[in-house]
Parts: C-alpha cells; structure tokens; sequence
C-alpha cells in the first residue's frame, strides 16, 4: 500500500511515556525526513492525529488549519506589517 511503511509486515509503533512523551520510529523518521530537533505539526482529525513535518516558518502555515464556527484564522502578513508600520512610527518620533 502506498503511503503506509511497514517493516516485517507490521506498522511502526510508538510508546507514549508517563510525561506524554514518545519516540517517532526510524522508518517514519527516515519516510518524512525528520533530523534531530526539527519540528513536527499534529493535526488532528477525528480520532486521527496527523504529523507534518514543519519547515519554514510560522507565516507558512498561516490559514492552513480550518477553524470552525464564526471564528477566522489571524492574516499573519497583515498583523506583521501593521506592527512594522508602528514601530516604525514610534522610531521616527524618537519614542
């Protein structure tokens, strides 16, 4: 099956410890291409969680993740402009 790893017929498994903690099994690792230190999204999806790789950064992934009911997603471009143009008004006034 495409998109499922096994390894001698059956899937990676990953122990949860005492502090909610678990090790990504190497064949996952190597599959999504994690290195040490690099982050991860869990997204998830009923009774699914789903593990994506991060790269990039936060801007990325910005209205990636549906939000339900009234509620929308922050416009991270818009927020960060209108903070630069702050700054930069408090910097020409010398405050």
């Amino acid at each position: 099956m495409k998109g499922i790893i096994r390894t001698e017929g059956k899937m990676p498994i990953a122990v949860l410890t005492s502090k909610g903690q678990m090790t990504i099994p190497k064949e996952v690792r190597k599959a999504l291409d994690l290195k040490p230190s690099g982050k991860v999204i869990i997204v998830v999806d009923g009774d699914r969680a789903i593990l994506k790789p991060l790269r990039g950064n936060i801007l990325d992934i910005g209205g990636s993740i549906e939000i339900p009911g009234s509620e929308k997603p922050a416009n991270f471009h818009r927020i960060r402009d209108e903070v630069r143009k702050k700054v930069a008004r408090k910097a020409a006034q010398g405050r």
